[in-house]
């Protein structure tokens, strides 16, 4: 693993909170996160279900707004930015891989993954090239690419929602659970495709997951509970936050 002192600042995260609801009922689902994630890091999020970790990454990914802090992608506030520049600037530089795959059901796998470039204005022709390069990586033969996603195993699903979210070569890329559904070797392989990703110049990796199998991918690992981030682990070493 490289030493990350020497890397630039992917995602910037101080202060943050997230409240679902008001009054009596409301919720905090996160209690003040300070979190930086380095350009060329895989960053793994664990921690029991409900902690917050997919509330975190969807909040850094702009999907959620936060309610209090700061969060800074790429030098870039997308909470300070109208619906359309925000759209666009996810659109050019962040991948996300949903928990529930989220694949357009009259799409084939192929066309799936082809939509991010398209909706960034790439030739049709071209967006399907990359997009059967994608698959291919990822263990796809042709009837699998051309295949509807009822027609896929949930495994295949994931699979195809991970081609989705690299196929545009995205700056952050952030996995929700991405090995959940695959077999041990499959989901060994995934990981290896998503750290050559990270280790690209430019470009961060947040994982959120379970799997203490691929823990080992990680350059670092932190431990949420309770809307918090309890501890990370450096190579293997615990540093309580």
């Amino acid at each position: 693993m490289q030493a990350l002192h020497s890397k630039k600042i992917a995602v910037s995260c101080q202060g943050i909170t997230k409240t679902f609801g008001e009054g009596a009922n409301s919720v905090q689902a996160l209690q003040g996160i300070d979190l930086e994630v380095m350009v060329g890091e895989l960053l793994m999020l664990v921690g029991p279900s409900g902690c917050g970790k997919t509330t975190l990454i969807s909040v850094i990914a702009g999907i959620l707004d936060r309610t209090e802090g700061s969060c800074i992608v790429f030098d870039e506030d997308m909470q300070g930015m109208d619906t359309s520049r925000r759209t666009r600037f996810r659109g050019e530089n962040i991948g996300f891989v949903f928990q529930a795959y989220n694949l357009l059901p009259t799409l084939t796998a192929l066309e799936n993954v082809a939509v991010p470039l398209l909706i960034l204005g790439r030739p049709r022709k071209q967006a399907l090239i990359r997009a059967r390069e994608v698959l291919g990586q990822l263990q796809f033969d042709n009837r699998m690419m051309l295949s509807l996603p009822k027609d896929l195993s949930g495994g295949q699903q994931q699979r195809v929602a991970l081609g989705r979210a690299v196929v545009h070569k995205p700056r952050l890329i952030v996995c929700d659970e991405p090995t959940s559904a695959l077999d041990h070797v499959t989901g060994l392989k995934v990981m290896e495709l998503l750290r050559g990703v990270a280790l690209q110049e430019e470009r961060a990796l947040v994982v959120v997951t379970h799997d203490a199998r691929i823990f080992n991918f990680a350059d670092r690992i932190a431990r949420m509970d309770d809307g918090r981030i309890k501890s990370f682990e450096q190579n293997g070493v615990n540093h309580d936050s």
